[in-house]
């Protein structure tokens, strides 16, 4: 039996789409799942478009969201000349030929077809046509001969049989007239050297499969299984595109969502295993399978993964959430200081309170990573005579005490109630505004031993003057 081999296949001109990065995953578990191998292919034949830095951002999303590919990347550009070889190879054995047609007849043909209201299919007008008779000013490109009579059909993994009438494939160009070759020629040749036994992807490629199963046939070689996942709409039902919110793996990183919470998001996004709903790798590995992913478009919902990201900032192990900060902050914020990263370390368990994202815990935390307080102008206003008047009795305490903790602290602010005639709310207000800038935020006794008792002291001292 031979061992199964996938790729993924992205285009190095932009940023890497949510859409890809699920049809990577699905690739990477299905490999790891049959003791495989992944591969990652650059398709970077569009030299305009393709960039460096979107390869390197490729690559860096993937290790990112933990998918690692076998082996070095495998590149195509540096493969043209044996998609060229083929080509002529083809050309040679009857199954494709030149095509003199000027890019004007073609966009004559396509208005015909427009103004008919009929998809464009090129009338394979040289299709039998002898050379003797060509234009001797046209440089021609090189097209396949595709099947005409019948109909055209392969087993697809997810979606079972698909089934098409084969004069609805066109004579696909393989060859440009600039000698270059296309998608089509150049991705099955990649697939055939690479030794792929399984192609995963989006559902918006099943004609390209049609195409690319009948050059496997006309070279003789071994035709993979294909399966063709459904596409990632919006909430609205249109198909996600680049230009959405939220389509690239940046567009989460930078507001704090766990790369594990959003793998297993993914994961979910189509595929199924039972009813349950949170996976650790080591389950996504042993549970995936092909037959799971549905028939339908997934929406994107951009609330169940601020859920499942909830969801694992309240399991996970603390030392990983705090690693996950640290890069976090290091990224998109700014890098905290040892001595701060201690106490935030020390505070997890309450900055993580009601966060949904590693920017919520970094919100929470300002108040100790910042030695200034940033006060809130509406807040500050709430610092009147009377509020100044506990801040002032509360700090002339709290120095008299020598271990600063919930025990000591609780009989301290009761008393501050009962003398000041006033409620909890009353004497937390006002310390909460005066530590952290803000009426909001984590509980009074979590702030204060966070931060110390010297620091709390100089706090309080700043606002009284």
């Amino acid at each position: 039996m031979t061992k199964v081999a996938t790729r993924f296949a992205p285009s190095p001109t932009g940023a890497l789409h949510i859409g890809g990065v699920r049809t990577a995953l699905f690739n990477w578990l299905y490999t790891k799942n049959q003791n495989g191998t992944f591969h990652l292919r650059i398709e970077d034949t569009d030299k305009e478009r393709s960039k460096e830095e979107h390869k390197i951002q490729i690559i860096k999303s993937l290790k990112w969201i933990g998918i690692e590919h076998d082996g070095e990347e495998y590149i195509q550009s540096t493969k043209i000349n044996d998609h060229i070889k083929v080509a002529n190879e083809l050309l040679k054995n009857g199954h494709a030929y030149k095509c003199y047609c000027s890019t004007e007849e073609i966009e004559e043909q396509k208005q015909r077809a427009k103004q008919k209201k009929m998809p464009y299919i090129y009338n394979r007008k040289w299709r039998d046509v002898d050379e003797k008779n060509a234009p001797k000013d046209v440089d021609p490109v090189i097209r396949f001969k595709s099947k005409i009579d019948g109909n055209s059909n392969f087993m697809d993994l997810v979606q079972g049989n698909v089934d098409i009438e084969s004069n609805t494939i066109e004579d696909f160009i393989i060859l440009r007239n600039d000698g270059t070759p296309t998608y089509n020629l150049s991705a099955t040749v990649d697939d055939h050297q690479m030794g792929m036994t399984h192609i995963i992807r989006g559902d918006d490629h099943k004609i390209n499969t049609f195409k690319q199963i009948q050059i496997y046939l006309a070279m003789r070689w071994v035709v993979p299984q294909f399966a063709h996942i459904p596409l990632i709409h919006t909430l609205e039902g249109k198909k996600l595109s680049k230009r959405d919110n939220a389509s690239t793996l940046d567009d989460y990183s930078k507001i704090g969502i766990i790369p594990e919470a959003l793998r297993n998001y993914l994961l979910r996004l189509g595929w199924s295993y039972q009813d349950k709903e949170i996976f650790t790798l080591d389950e996504s590995i042993k549970y995936f399978n092909l037959e799971g992913i549905g028939k339908s478009p997934s929406k994107l919902d951009i609330s169940r993964i601020l859920s499942i990201n909830e969801h694992y900032i309240k399991t996970i192990d603390e030392n990983d959430l705090f690693q996950n900060l640290v890069e976090y902050c290091k990224i998109y914020k700014e890098k905290i200081n040892e001595e701060k990263e201690t106490k935030v370390k020390y505070s997890l368990s309450f900055l993580k309170n009601k966060a949904k994202t590693l920017e919520d815990i970094y919100n929470n935390a300002k108040f100790i990573i910042f030695d200034k307080v940033d006060f809130n102008k509406e807040d500050l206003k709430l610092i009147d005579d009377k509020a100044k008047k506990i801040i002032s009795e509360f700090r002339k305490e709290l120095s008299s005490i020598s271990n600063v903790n919930r025990e000591n602290l609780e009989p301290l602010v009761n008393n501050l109630i009962k003398t000041n005639e006033t409620n909890f709310r009353g004497v937390g207000q006002p310390l909460r505004i005066a530590l952290t800038g803000s009426k909001f935020g984590p509980g009074l006794y979590d702030i204060v031993i966070s931060l110390g008792k010297s620091e709390v002291l100089e706090r309080l001292s700043k606002i009284i003057s």
